[in-house]
């Protein structure tokens, strides 16, 4: 049997992984689609309200977040989705997250009282 070099381990490693995303491709919308858009959430975390919804308009946020709109005490917390399906806030850029929830509550305790100041729309 032929020595296995590590030129053929890695062909097959990209092969399987090739595989796998190809898979993952074909599974019909309906069996993964609530993971792509996250829920609704109105709560308050450690003294400060926060809000995600599906965003109505087609401006700023329906491209980096997917559609979706965070609110910290009423003002807009700009989340982006990355590749991966995690999201980040510009409040916790470095720090991805699993939710959009998850990145309020990232950003609530980044910013330690202070007010969340609007994002300036380019």
């Amino acid at each position: 049997m032929p020595e296995l070099s590590r030129r053929s381990a890695l062909t097959a490693a990209a092969v399987l992984a090739t595989s796998a995303g190809t898979l993952s491709a074909v599974v019909p919308a309906s069996a993964a689609g609530h993971h792509d858009s996250p829920g609704t959430f109105d709560e308050v975390y450690k003294g400060r309200r926060i809000q995600g919804r599906q965003a109505s308009g087609s401006g700023h946020h329906g491209h980096h977040g997917a559609g979706y709109a965070v609110f910290v005490d009423g003002v807009e917390l700009h989340v982006m989705r990355n590749a991966d399906g995690s999201w980040i806030s510009v409040v916790s850029h470095y720090d991805p997250v699993a939710t959009p929830r998850a990145a309020a509550r990232a950003a609530v305790d980044e910013l330690q009282g202070a007010p969340l100041l609007p994002f300036p729309a380019n």
